[in-house]
């Protein structure tokens, strides 16, 4: 199905925490978001959510299997699920691909779209993930990645399971040695999170032989990458631009 000019296409990215909903229009990513908690999903909260809004179809990005029947029944048009049998820009040059998520593939797309190659898509949202495109022949090649668990579970972690660590909002710390126990907790996250995005990096690079180029996007992108000269960009609308390219795919 190719994309016709005028069409306007909603995007959904369902995530495990939030899924957030955006028009294309006219090939255009529209700036105005809607969000819903991912647990509060069911089709009269999407349906009520888009109200107002007009499009032709959908184009849903899902990571939560479970959610997927309720936005096809609330966004109430022709809906095409973006996974590995979609028609990709990319490769899939990947062993465990029968499991790769969809949110991966969106984001190794829009980084095969946009960024010189060999480059990283790190997402740093609810899990951290870095997915790896190389050059091919006839499409650039995504070839794996890596997985790690991402800052709000840590903080969430250390919280739940411990008598007297509080819970804490991850915000740049203002001293290396914690003043206080939230003081300390914050270094701890922001500057050992930043340590374990560098060091995945340099083991990628050296993997490669080669240097990536980097782009973030996420939740916690401009947080964590604000200290990194690792990381070349970031997009907020990264995982968005995946989705809209499958969806503009024949």
């Amino acid at each position: 199905m190719s994309q016709n000019k005028n069409e306007r296409v909603l995007l959904v990215d369902n995530s495990n925490t939030r899924t957030k909903f955006v028009l294309q229009i006219n090939g255009q990513l529209q700036p105005c978001q809607r969000v819903l908690p991912t647990a509060s999903i069911t089709p009269v909260a999407v349906a009520r959510l888009l109200r107002g809004w007009r499009y032709d179809r959908a184009e849903i990005c899902s990571v939560v299997p479970n959610r997927v029947a309720a936005l096809e029944d609330g966004v109430a048009c022709p809906v095409r699920l973006l996974n590995r049998h979609s028609k990709l820009n990319i490769q899939l040059d990947y062993e465990g691909v029968a499991t790769l998520g969809a949110d991966r593939i969106a984001n190794a797309m829009a980084a095969a779209a946009l960024c010189p190659l060999p480059c990283v898509a790190v997402d740093l949202g609810t899990a951290v993930t870095f997915d790896v495109v190389v050059a091919g022949d006839p499409l650039p090649r995504f070839i794996g990645g890596v997985i790690a668990p991402g800052l709000a579970g840590m903080t969430q972690y250390l919280s739940r399971n411990t008598a007297q660590l509080p819970a804490i909002e991850p915000e740049e710390p203002q001293h290396a040695i914690g003043r206080n126990t939230s003081e300390a907790l914050r270094a701890g996250t922001v500057y050992g999170y930043r340590g374990l995005i560098r060091e995945i990096l340099s083991s990628i690079e050296a993997e490669l032989g080669d240097k990536p180029y980097v782009i973030a996007t996420g939740g916690d992108a401009v947080l964590l990458a604000s200290q990194l000269e690792e990381i070349n960009a970031v997009d907020p609308l990264l995982t968005f631009r995946g989705i809209a390219l499958a969806a503009n795919l024949a």
